[in-house]
């Protein structure tokens, strides 16, 4: 008898024991369920009770581009869209190399080679090249004009026959540029002037350095300015190639020959166009 007793004194000894421990247990869960709740940030709670949480739309990552080199002979659509097709005409060796160094000579020692001054934001500025006019018509851009000069070298009357043979175009006004080394340059532009009428087809042909020809396409209103993801192309124009730009180009594109930060010999480019008189236009 007196064992029963002693066991029934240890069992409930261990009995309370037991729930003694199993109280101090849920306590200490609850205890660490409460220090983890205080812990959540607000959204966290939120979501955890089950309510609706307000959360900021994810920003949009946008890619940049990347830039197109266009270096073969061919046709090329460069865009299509609303206003109509965007065409390039590439051909690297339009003029033999042995023949386009002895053009390149006579061009550059007997066109009668100018700085035109043009007129900008912050007022007059000479231009970062050489320019001379040939054409029945006078020729304005960047609000200045230059004068008409019907006296075309022979050289350049025979090359303006010879493309518009091959290409099917023909001009009767003619931009010649000398780029004389690695700062002379041409910002980013259109040829797109009203004397040139819709759609302005530009027949460009080079001799000497090689230098890029960059484009990008024209801004929508909601980029506000900003060409960070604009549509780029890069071409590189050697001695003898001939680039014609036809379709939309001009409408949806612009161009330019940048800077250079190492030594460029010269390069000459010639930009065959046709000008129409005012009384056509209207």
């Amino acid at each position: 008898m007196a064992d029963k007793r002693q066991r029934a004194r240890v069992q409930g000894s261990w009995a309370g024991h037991s729930k003694t421990a199993a109280t101090v247990f849920q306590a200490g869960r609850h205890s660490t369920q409460n220090v983890a709740s205080t812990q959540r940030s607000p959204k966290e709670q939120a979501a955890a009770d089950g309510r609706f949480v307000f959360q900021d739309p994810t920003e949009v990552q946008r890619k940049i581009p990347e830039v197109r080199i266009i270096d073969k002979e061919g046709l090329y659509e460069i865009s299509s869209g609303p206003t109509g097709v965007s065409r390039l005409h590439l051909k690297p060796a339009f003029i033999d190399p042995k023949e386009a160094d002895w053009m390149f000579e006579q061009l550059y020692r007997e066109i009668p080679w100018q700085q035109k001054s043009n007129i900008g934001p912050d007022g007059s500025y000479k231009e970062p090249r050489l320019t001379s006019w040939y054409g029945d018509l006078p020729y304005t851009y960047s609000n200045s004009t230059m004068k008409s000069n019907p006296h075309w070298h022979p050289l350049l009357s025979m090359l303006k026959d010879l493309i518009a043979e091959v290409t099917g175009y023909t001009f009767n006004s003619l931009l010649c540029n000398l780029y004389r080394h690695c700062k002379d340059s041409i910002d980013w532009h259109s040829d797109d002037e009203p004397s040139l009428g819709i759609d302005p087809v530009i027949a460009s042909l080079s001799y000497g350095e090689t230098r890029n020809f960059e484009m990008r396409k024209k801004l929508p209103p909601e980029e506000k300015g900003d060409y960070t993801y604009a549509e780029r192309i890069r071409i590189p124009l050697n001695h003898g190639c001939l680039l014609v730009m036809e379709g939309k180009t001009q409408k949806d594109w612009q161009h330019r020959v940048p800077k250079e930060y190492h030594d460029r010999n010269p390069r000459i480019n010639l930009t065959f166009r046709t000008v129409y008189p005012e009384a056509r236009l209207n």
